[in-house]
């Protein structure tokens, strides 16, 4: 890895950009992509349980990590190549699949570009796992979170642009092109030899815990809950906004994603002054406050510009709630499987998310958006106890020797 932090941090952030680029499709015209094809809600859940498989099922793609050094180029290096390049083969024939003709066509589709993107993001977080000292993991998440989060900004107000004034081929294009961003922060990578303590050992599974296991579980009830509001917010403001068109859709997800970028500052700075716990449940409180902002101050009513503060505040919970977790579960974490054992807990967190988004979906199908952010909010009190249960001991810190820092 370079040598200098910044560099460091921002070959991260690269990486994390062109996921966000695609979060921010997801996040602000995927839902409405298939509803203008002639899918239902309840669709729109399926395709994205379906979609987020590769990254319930990436443990497989941590152990291929930790194991084998690919063409002896290194455990990540070269994964993360082959990630990014299935991500542009997929966006570039995206716009040539009808999804309300083929939805399952389309779907396999979405479940290959997020396999090329589980693959990256796996072998990225392995390398931040192998390179970050504990007392900098706050701090690199931060920039993980931010740099998605900016990709988000950047992807939604173009993609929404683009939508609305030139077509849906320019829309995957675009997304296609911006893959290509990381590309020249990875060709500076230099992946050294492995110190011994750090060499994959199937014996190492042995450090998962109860203690482990429940800090899973935790992480796939807010995802659940996280996911599964954020899916419903803009087909919920278009659904209550007749002045609102695709442009104005994307204008939104940016400012959401701005109170991403604060909310993942704000989550390594909670984590950095106060106890694990304490900050956990910050977040948590946070959080619920913007779902029921959600589901009672986003209506005509109260107007438009009311709505886009309420969509700004689930923003920055958002944040600060991904980036408590991430950077909490990287503590549980054995370096001799260290992408293997994030990419277990990494795969609770995507099972709730499948599970949050499919049901907020169905949902809303059934009932309407103010009471599945109500049945939200229910389950996010849910999840006060167990942040007390899985902090009631200190998180056992593995012994880490950092590489090149």
């Amino acid at each position: 890895m370079p040598k200098n932090k910044l560099m460091r941090y921002l070959t991260f952030g690269t990486l994390y950009f062109t996921q966000g680029t695609i979060q921010g499709f997801f996040a602000a015209l995927n839902a409405l992509y298939l509803l203008e094809n002639g899918l239902q809600m309840t669709d729109v859940g399926v395709f994205g349980f379906i979609a987020l498989l590769p990254f319930i099922l990436k443990i497989g793609l941590g152990i291929l990590s930790d194991r084998v050094n690919l063409f002896g180029m290194g455990h990540r290096k070269p994964y993360i190549f082959i990630g990014l390049a299935v991500q542009l083969i997929c966006l570039i024939g995206a716009p040539f699949i009808n999804p309300g003709l083929h939805f399952w066509l389309y779907a396999a589709l979405a479940f290959t570009l997020q396999l090329g993107m589980a693959l990256y993001d796996t072998c990225t977080d392995g390398l931040a796992l192998d390179t970050t000292p504990v007392k900098e993991q706050g701090t690199i998440q931060s920039f993980m979170v931010g740099g998605r989060a900016v990709g988000t900004i950047i992807a939604a107000s173009a993609v929404g642009f683009l939508a609305e004034n030139v077509s849906w081929l320019s829309v995957f294009w675009v997304l296609a092109a911006l893959t290509l961003l990381p590309i020249p922060f990875m060709l500076f990578i230099r992946e050294g030899m492995r110190e011994a303590e750090k060499r994959f050992e199937w014996g190492a599974f042995k450090a998962f815990n109860k203690q482990t296991y429940l800090a899973g579980a935790l992480g796939l009830m807010m995802f659940l809950v996280i996911l599964g509001a954020n899916q419903l917010v803009n087909p919920f403001l278009e659904s209550q906004f007749e002045e609102i068109n695709l442009s104005h859709i994307g204008m939104i997800t940016s400012l959401w994603g701005l109170g991403i970028i604060a909310g993942s500052f704000l989550g390594g700075i909670l984590l950095k002054k106060l106890a694990t716990k304490r900050a956990l449940f910050i977040g948590l409180a946070l959080l619920g406050i913007s779902l029921l902002t959600l589901a009672f101050l986003i209506s005509p009513q109260f107007g438009l510009p009311i709505a886009i503060v309420m969509v700004v505040l689930f923003g920055i919970a958002y944040g600060t709630y991904q980036t408590q977790y991430f950077a909490v579960a990287m503590r549980f974490v054995d370096p001799r499987i260290a992408a293997s054992m994030y990419a277990i807990l990494m795969a609770f967190t995507n099972i709730g998310q499948g599970i949050g988004m499919y049901l907020s979906g169905m949902l809303a199908d059934r009932l309407d958006f103010s009471m599945t952010f109500v049945v939200l909010f229910g389950v996010n009190l849910l999840i006060l106890p167990m942040i007390q249960i899985v902090f009631n001991q200190k998180i056992r810190k593995p012994k880490i020797r950092t590489a090149e820092l």
